[in-house]
């Protein structure tokens, strides 16, 4: 699987058309996303992930599947992560309903070639290092604690760096001027505040990569579930944020969910030169963390309400 160039050549052929569909025809004008659109497109999308994790099954064997499943479950839970985060960015900067899909579009785009390179990267240095496994692991465990203690991931926008290095060299707009990220005026070209919010997107998954990769490597290191995997996450995350967004308040204890996944990816990378986890009770524990973390906020939020 780590050799054939057809597999990579076939698969980034595949996401290329689906991302010029997605743009082109779909949604080739911008409209605001109404739930059932997004719910029948994340049906779509994760349709694709298992009917691909079949095909893994099948001309792979049982234990590629496994690992692809499971990492592409831990990639979609740590996704959520960022659906909160895009809430508030898009409510910050007050953003149209009608642009939030091209901005997220454009976002995920530049998310795919980061993940890319952040994956490659990973596995080059675990391979040529070993010892850098316990890093990530130790560093897994550490963003678990810190999610639960924090109550989830924290982006103080207003005093992003990133925003600062922009509007001091960059003429930024005050309004917004359709979905245009950049406009000419007087001859000079300036950003649109479309472009900062694209920038903080980025930024964000730039922020999430680092500790959705080391998770995922936890799981595997071949490289074509790890980046597959993450491309299918990744694909599905505009549709999910327009399904979700709304509801998320309802997901009090996601959080811990999420926390404690990654403690346990952690856990498995530092004592894996000891014990390796079989990877059918990875992907049950995973489920069933995740599954707990979701039904804990949906009972004591209905017990609270009833109180």
């Amino acid at each position: 699987m780590e050799n054939s160039i057809a597999l990579w050549v076939g698969f980034n052929a595949f996401v290329l058309v689906m991302l010029a569909l997605d743009l082109g025809v779909f949604h080739r004008k911008s409209h605001e996303i109404k739930f059932r659109e997004a719910i029948t497109w994340s049906a779509v999308w994760i349709a694709l992930a298992l009917i691909f994790n079949v095909g893994i099954w099948y001309y792979f064997g049982e234990v590629k599947a496994i690992e692809f499943l499971t990492g592409y479950l831990v990639e979609k839970s740590l996704s959520v992560d960022n659906i909160f985060v895009f809430v508030l960015i898009f409510s910050a900067f007050q953003v149209p309903a009608q642009y939030q899909h091209r901005v997220l579009f454009w976002g995920v785009f530049g998310a795919l070639i980061m993940r890319a390179i952040f994956i490659f990267a990973g596995i080059s240095l675990i391979t040529k290092f070993h010892w850098i496994i316990y890093v990530f692991g130790a560093f897994l465990i550490f963003t678990g604690y810190k999610i639960a203690r924090d109550e989830g991931t924290k982006i103080n926008i207003s005093e992003s760096p990133v925003l600062k290095f922009i509007r001091k060299y960059i003429p930024v707009t005050n309004e917004f001027s359709g979905s245009k990220f950049l406009i000419k005026l007087n001859s000079k070209w300036h950003a649109t505040p479309l472009m900062l919010v694209l920038v903080l997107v980025e930024t964000t998954d730039l922020i999430f990569a680092v500790d959705s990769i080391p998770a995922i490597l936890a799981i595997t290191s071949d490289p074509f579930i790890v980046y597959t995997s993450n491309v299918f996450a990744i694909l599905g995350l505009r549709s999910l944020y327009f399904a979700l967004a709304g509801s998320l308040k309802y997901f009090t204890y996601l959080h811990y969910g999420l926390a404690a996944i990654l403690v346990f990816v952690g856990i498995k990378m530092l004592i894996s030169d000891f014990y390796k986890f079989d990877p059918f009770v990875s992907l049950g524990i995973i489920t069933m963390i995740l599954g707990a973390s979701v039904a804990a906020s949906f009972i004591w939020k209905k017990q609270s309400s009833e109180v």
